[in-house]
């Protein structure tokens, strides 16, 4: 066991070798006690590392009523008697969904919302030279005044992000403006000729600015310094001001999604006679986009379709308590299959996330929770004033915190709001301004299921989430329907926010048949049909700028009793626990990368046969496919698409062993083995 004097002594060094940096951010992620509000023994508790949220177990277990309620983290923070006279900041990357802070038993601040950054100011709550306790109080109950109100998606409790100590000068770069960096970079103007971006820098002085205080800008290509520009600071400034100016690149290097995520680096430098007292670094990637209501999307003038997932900050075991390891692992899926943009659905997820999203090219619609009741009771919008409030500060967080990331395309106001009992549009109106205000450089979106012209004609674009053909219907209405939007509504900037079916890689038919949703048999053949008739559809409309599946993985959601397993949302195209890549994912894949041959057999995991005449499925990009049964050549077929078929191939009593292979590349095969059920 560590003594008190050695985890003093481990904590000290730590920032000693932190030394040589402007300011200071430590992680404060371990050895925290974590204790449920209602256990009120002294020895009641347990040690827990961050990220960490006390839902991983009840509600992955599909269990209904898992714990909504309260609990507490403490954890013991040594402060240096030499740190006195530095400003220090309790940063916390995410809590859900309240928490109030206090130190040292006194109340430092509460904050009302679970997945932005937030930060207090603890200065003068610390204790020099001594340990310190801090103590967090955690809720994550229903509560009418903070966004979310429902959600198809669990409510884990906890603080499931960092934790972080900042220590900076008295005078500093603010990081009190919504847990921002205090640094925003507004690209006003963008093309292969020139790149015009205007900046704001937040500066918060404790003490008086002298005559030689200025901020000094340097942008940067790799380590080279492509433009510095110095802006002086008024002798006898205090207190919270910003610095306003721009700068002109001549022939930037545009950030070109995935095909070319290029970024700058902005360094924004607080000196006081020429000596560095405070810095913040930020990406840059300079990229133009718009949409057109007929020809859809563009990027740096380029057409460009949208080939976008959504996905929920959800691992099985992990709940939303997200390791990097497992951000990156996620971003490596994405990348693998060959998507170009993501919907963060439904709220901002990790801070690194969003690095990730901009070092790879991925184009993100991001978005606040204000989320609706789908086809579940209860409401998502009460119009009282403290929910309202809370709203517009969940969206100025959204914005502030990630307006520097070029993955940010727009800002998402709202999913599935209905109009009955209180009527959300107002609200909805009054979020479109603030979000304008906020940043007039990027469009506003919201993903709809009603068609009311009033809701849905309030942001700039819109899009809706459409489920045909696997809660009503068949895959091919979705072409019927935004045919018929489009044109009543010409000047619709249409997208789709949502389309998926659900599907257990445990479960196959015999015979393709459309299941019932709601039941607890989800072939995997379906959810594959489904998105191929779906994405068919899609990309035969040039007027629908981008498409967002529902959804890259699979989910928790407790109150679901459907597919192979309680409290689980099957619509991923990845299992939960992120091993299996269902076959509809490799139909993305075939459909979407164009860089590297693919080539997949369907219904692999269909391992034991019932009928003995059948149609085989692959999936290829790169030109016909063979196929072989138990050796034998079954002839070559070119993809329609991407899809190749087979149809009436015999199978014979007991094993079959079937390979399919590239005819233009004859390394790349696939095979599996189906047993045939022998008839006595």
């Amino acid at each position: 066991m560590i003594s008190k004097i050695t985890a003093v002594a481990l904590f000290i060094f730590s920032f000693t070798h932190l030394s040589g940096q402007i300011r200071e951010d430590h992680l404060l992620n371990t050895h925290w006690k974590f204790i449920f509000n209602y256990q009120v023994d002294k020895n009641a508790g347990m040690r827990v590392d961050l990220p960490h949220t006390w839902n991983k177990t009840d509600a992955l277990n599909g269990q209904l009523n898992y714990y909504r309620g309260a609990a507490i983290y403490q954890k013991r923070l040594p402060v240096q008697q030499d740190w006195k006279g530095k400003r220090l900041f309790l940063k916390f990357d995410g809590v859900n969904t309240v928490t109030d802070v206090f130190i040292n038993g006194k109340y430092v601040g509460e904050h009302r919302g679970g997945y932005a950054a937030f930060l207090f100011e603890i200065t003068d709550a610390v204790h020099y030279g001594e340990e310190n306790e801090i103590m967090v109080r955690v809720t994550n109950a229903l509560n009418l005044d903070v966004m979310p109100l429902v959600g198809d998606f669990n409510f884990y409790g906890g603080i499931f992000r960092d934790v972080h100590l900042l220590l900076t000068e008295p005078n500093c770069i603010s990081p009190l403006d919504y847990a921002s960096p205090g640094v925003y970079l507004t690209q006003k103007k963008v093309n292969r000729e020139i790149a015009e971006v205007g900046v704001k820098v937040l500066l918060d002085f404790l003490e008086a600015a002298g005559n030689g205080d200025k901020i000094q800008i340097n942008i940067k290509s790799g380590n080279t310094v492509v433009l510095s520009k110095d802006i002086p600071i008024k002798k006898g400034k205090k207190g919270a001001f910003e610095i306003l100016t721009d700068f002109v690149i001549r022939h930037p290097h545009l950030w070109n999604g995935r095909e070319d995520p290029f970024l700058y680096t902005a360094e924004i430098i607080l000196l006081s006679n020429n000596a560095k007292i405070d810095q913040v670094t930020q990406s840059l990637g300079l990229r133009s986009f718009y949409i057109d209501a007929k020809k859809g999307a563009f990027l740096n003038g380029r057409a460009i379709h949208l080939n976008g997932v959504c996905r929920h900050e959800d691992y099985m075991g992990s709940g939303n308590a997200l390791a990097p390891w497992q951000q990156e692992e996620d971003v490596a899926i994405l990348m693998d299959m060959g998507a170009n943009a993501i919907r963060l659905s439904h709220y901002p997820p990790a801070p690194y996330f969003y690095q990730l999203l901009d070092e790879h090219g991925i184009m993100a619609w991001s978005e606040i929770p204000f989320v609706g009741p789908g086809g579940y009771n209860f409401k998502g919008f009460v119009d009282q004033t403290s929910f309202r409030e809370n709203g517009k500060q969940q969206l100025k967080e959204l914005i502030r915190q990630h307006y520097n990331h070029p993955s940010v395309l727009m800002w998402g106001l709202y999913n599935e709001l209905n109009v009955k009992g209180d009527n959300p549009t107002a609200y909805v109106e009054e979020l479109n301004r603030l979000a304008h205000e906020e940043d007039p450089s990027r469009p506003t979106v919201s993903a709809n299921n009603i068609d009311d012209i009033a809701l849905t004609g309030v942001t700039d674009l819109n899009a809706w989430n459409r489920y045909d053909g696997w809660y009503g219907g068949k895959p091919q209405d979705i072409g019927t329907w935004a045919d018929d939007l489009h044109t009543k509504r010409p000047n619709l900037k249409l997208a789709i926010s949502e389309y998926g079916a659900g599907a257990s890689i445990y479960h196959h038919d015999d015979q393709q048949k459309k299941p019932e949703a709601s039941s607890y048999w989800h072939p995997e053949g379906w959810q594959a049909y489904y998105h191929e008739e779906n994405w068919k559809t899609i990309q035969e409309r040039p007027f629908i700028w981008g498409s967002f599946l529902w959804n890259l993985f699979d989910f928790g959601a407790a109150h679901r009793r459907e597919g192979d397993r309680d409290g689980v949302n099957d619509k991923g195209l990845v299992t939960y626990d992120r091993k299996e890549k269902k076959d509809a994912w490799w139909f993305y894949k075939a459909a979407w990368r164009t860089d590297i041959p693919v080539l997949h057999l369907n219904d692999k995991r269909f391992v034991d046969r019932s009928d003995s005449i059948i149609t085989v499925k692959a999936y290829s990009n790169a030109g016909p496919v063979t196929l072989w049964i138990n050796g034998k050549n079954q002839g070559s077929q070119q993809p329609n698409g991407v899809i190749v078929q087979w149809p009436k191939m015999m199978l014979s009593p007991g094993k079959n062993e079937v390979v399919i292979r590239m005819v233009k590349d004859k390394s790349v095969v696939d095979s599996c083995v189906w047993y045939l059920k022998e008839i006595i």
